[in-house]
């Protein structure tokens, strides 16, 4: 008589007890923090309906480049980005050139010029750093009130050159751990001010949900910052009565904002790095729920849904455009949008080329 079926049936059981065993009690660093997620927006109908207007884009640019995130376009129309590897590229649009300016030994996401003719780099690793004509990296600021910055995300430099407005995502997490911030929910992000003609650096803003896009308003009169892990955007007044405040800009947004661009004029970029997980949403109020999701992650694909996403804001923070597609083999996730001239160009953290679409697209009404 055969004992396999016992067997098998003894090794499930084993194999069960072991994996909720890691699920309960595998060590992690996240403590989860009690939050009241709002309710997610409807995507069926309204301002957030679905369409499939980004599956027009352009692939741009060279092509099989890793993660092309932060992008400009500087004076003769050549795309600069950083990448994977730590890489800063300048590109042609029709992808004939790719020169190599540096590489940071980080990762660079966020790009700027500064008026003198330097590149401002948000790096995740190496913190806030200056390359000048002749290519030489400079450190400007790693730390903020004693406190080393974690994922430096984001930077805008303004008209004067003497500040650099800057996000650093979680001084408690480092680049690649984006989810656990998130999970985690901690309020360990900042929005910085850099001032380059003393080499300080201020903290204009704490307790933030994963500091990520930075953006200078109209006049240079506010600064914006995305919060990724609370949906919204907050507001930084630097002018006028309401100077040294803050209040909300754009709140429960459909998915989870990366980064913010203004066209300086009339038009805000938001790209969205993915649509809110109802997952996440749902174990918000739940912390030991969430921290048997991160040990779960530590093995299984991370529940984001692959959706190209791109809202367009006017200065009140009023919805102007919905741009999305969920068609397979979709340019996502988009992680940085920027306006020149005619077109909308698109950045990812995940794909490898940069993209754009036509701007009368963008701002079709139906």
């Amino acid at each position: 008589m055969s004992h396999r079926p016992k067997n098998l049936r003894h090794l499930l059981f084993v194999l069960a007890l072991a994996v909720i065993a890691f699920l309960l009690l595998m060590p992690t660093k996240v403590q989860p923090v009690n939050w009241s997620a709002p309710k997610a927006p409807s995507m069926r109908e309204g301002t957030y309906a679905e369409n499939q207007r980004l599956k027009a884009v352009q692939k741009i640019g060279a092509q099989d480049i890793p993660g092309p995130e932060a992008l400009l376009l500087d004076a003769q129309g050549f795309l600069i980005s950083g990448l994977h590897d730590g890489r800063i590229i300048r590109t042609s649009p029709d992808s004939h050139t790719l020169e190599v300016l540096a590489n940071t030994g980080g990762r660079p996401l966020g790009l700027a010029f500064h008026p003198d003719g330097r590149l401002i780099v948000a790096d995740g690793v190496k913190g806030l750093l200056a390359l000048d004509a002749n290519r030489q990296l400079t450190p400007l600021s790693s730390a903020a009130n004693g406190v080393p910055f974690g994922f430096t995300n984001d930077v805008t430099i303004d008209a004067s050159g003497r500040y650099g407005y800057f996000s650093d995502s979680s001084s408690r997490w480092g680049y690649g751990q984006d989810g656990e911030a998130v999970i985690e929910h901690g309020g360990d992000g900042r929005l910085l001010r850099y001032d380059f003609s003393n080499g300080t650096t201020q903290v204009l803003l704490d307790h933030l949900q994963f500091a990520n896009g930075v953006a200078l308003g109209p006049d240079e009169n506010y600064v914006l910052v995305n919060e990724t892990g609370a949906y919204r955007i907050s507001r930084y007044w630097l002018k006028g009565a309401r100077a040294g405040s803050h209040d909300l800009f754009a709140d429960n947004l459909p998915g989870l904002p990366d980064n913010l661009s203004f066209n300086g004029r009339d038009r805000f970029w938001v790209a969205l790095y993915s649509p809110r997980s109802p997952l996440l949403d749902g174990f918000a109020g739940y912390p030991f729920l969430r921290k048997v999701m991160v040990r779960a992650l530590m093995v299984v694909p991370k529940p984001i849904e692959h959706k190209a996403f791109v809202l367009g804001l006017d200065t009140d923070g009023q919805v102007i455009a919905n741009l999305q597609d969920g068609s397979p083999g979709n340019y996502s996730p988009i992680t940085t949008a920027r306006e020149y001239g005619d077109w909308l160009y698109l950045g990812s953290l995940k794909s490898t080329s940069m993209a754009r679409l036509p701007l009368k697209q963008a701002l079709a009404r139906d």
